[in-house]
């Protein structure tokens, strides 16, 4: 890239502290929400300096603080296909297909994210992105009336367009154009307490589903949520209370581990917010909330088949209606998930990257197999850390929008994934995240035998 040019990563940053200021003006309980999770992963920091040692040798404290993800909802194939192009000058890149209508909502999704070490160290920052599917809208007139209405909107402003353009077509913006690309991206995401339609026409989209309202009812895609990591999700669960935040009745995903896996959520129930609607009537919408995340290793398809297996089991049981005892089947269940990183790693249960032991040398054989990458491991020459999971589970995802949709489901809405036509209302194929964690812990392992090699 031209030196000429910001950075993608550069603007990515800049968009992620933009769009987070710009909601904690618009939602104040996620700035409450902020300093909470700021004060327990202080407190989980100071009382294991393993964990601290472990988070500053990866570079994986730094991206602490400032990492979030976002939530956002489109209704049209146009509109995807320029959010994907929007997020591109980020250097965000669509990964994964989640089909949430088997979950009773009606929508499938990618989340827009940096891919490689270097960007994801830099800022992690993901828009999950979901596209509403009119098909699954099973009255005829009211799903056409949902199209027409979608149809008049313009969701990115101009001035973001041909920004986007120029990036795309000189690769990269400089300075004063960055700057202004961040300022009209926000457009995009931010709240409006006019909607577009009339309060009938509201209340007909309300009936079919909560959330087809929220998508068509207003001018844009408005951020509903912006999630802080923390490092002990638990903690906050039972301090959210204390400084009046209602947390949702159970924290979705795995249970609580000694070597956390995948993604663990929780949220703060739906804001009830006032609007007007085109008939100029005074009503009310409950749609964005706030939530929190605990990220852990990312797991193999080994791991994710265990994972999705056992998660399977726990869901014969009887729905637990407090946290505790939700926890309790959950880590009853989860026994036969190993829970040390040796041996996620030898069983091929987890991804790690793989670093040179600093000052090591060892002659090593033309061909590495299983068992010389295990005795480089045991002596010391190799050093692993966990590779953090950057990704969503459609589970988990599903039950934080039902807790804040009313915890209403639609069996009717269970179908056949779709990706492929997802692909092409995207206009790209999506990556696969599992090949992805793949791709990035060889490129380690290459990287650090490298090293080793260059010093015989």
């Amino acid at each position: 890239m031209d030196a000429a040019y910001v950075s993608a990563d550069d603007i990515r940053d800049h968009f992620s502290k933009a769009m987070s200021a710009m909601y904690q003006q618009e939602v104040p309980q996620y700035g409450t929400l902020l300093s909470l999770v700021e004060r327990v992963n202080r407190d989980v920091l100071a009382d294991d300096a393993d964990l601290a040692r472990s988070l500053e040798a990866s570079d994986e404290l730094a991206r602490l603080s400032v990492e979030r993800h976002g939530a956002i909802r489109v209704g049209l194939p146009e509109e995807l296909a320029l959010l994907r192009r929007m997020f591109a000058v980020m250097g965000m890149y669509p990964v994964g297909y989640y089909d949430l209508a088997a979950a009773g909502v009606p929508v499938h999704s990618t989340a827009f994210r940096p891919v490689d070490d270097d960007a994801l160290r830099r800022n992690p920052f993901r828009v999950f992105t979901s596209l509403l599917r009119l098909e699954l809208i099973e009255n005829a007139a009211l799903r056409e009336q949902a199209r027409e209405i979608l149809s008049h909107r313009e969701i990115v402003t101009p001035e973001a367009q041909a920004l986007i353009a120029r990036c795309e077509a000189q690769g990269g913006l400089n300075a004063a154009d960055a700057e202004a690309f961040v300022q009209a991206a926000l457009d995009t995401f931010r709240w409006h307490h006019d909607a577009t339609v009339d309060r009938a026409t509201y209340d007909r989209l309300h009936q079919e589903h909560r959330l087809i309202a929220d998508v068509v009812s207003f001018h844009g895609p408005h951020i509903n949520h912006l999630t802080p990591r923390t490092l002990d999700i638990d903690a906050v669960q039972q301090q959210m209370p204390s400084v009046g935040i209602d947390p949702k009745a159970v924290i979705e995903g795995p249970p609580r581990r000694c070597c956390p896996i995948l993604l663990r959520q929780t949220s703060f129930k739906a804001l009830e917010e006032t609007i007007t609607f085109a008939d100029s009537v005074a009503g009310h919408h409950t749609a964005r909330f706030g939530e929190i995340e605990q990220r852990g290793v990312a797991l193999t398809q080994k791991g994710r088949a265990l994972y999705d297996q056992l998660l399977a089991q726990s869901r014969q049981l009887p729905a637990a209606q407090d946290n505790a005892t939700h926890q309790a089947q959950l880590a009853e269940v989860f026994q036969a998930f190993p829970d040390d990183l040796d041996t996620l790693r030898r069983e091929g249960l987890a991804f790690f990257h793989y670093y040179a032991a600093p000052d090591a040398k060892v002659s090593l054989p033309e061909h590495i197999d299983a068992e010389t990458l295990e005795a480089l491991v045991d002596q010391g020459v190799l050093f692993c850390q966990p590779m953090i999971y950057e990704d969503f589970l459609p589970v988990s995802a599903a039950g934080i929008f039902q807790s804040n949709l009313g915890g209403e489901e639609r069996d009717e809405y269970a179908s056949q994934a779709n990706q492929a036509q997802f692909e092409h209302d995207l206009g790209a194929d999506v990556i696969d995240e599992i090949a992805l964690y793949a791709s990035r812990e060889q490129a380690s392992l290459d990287a650090a035998l490298a090293v080793l090699k260059g010093r015989c």
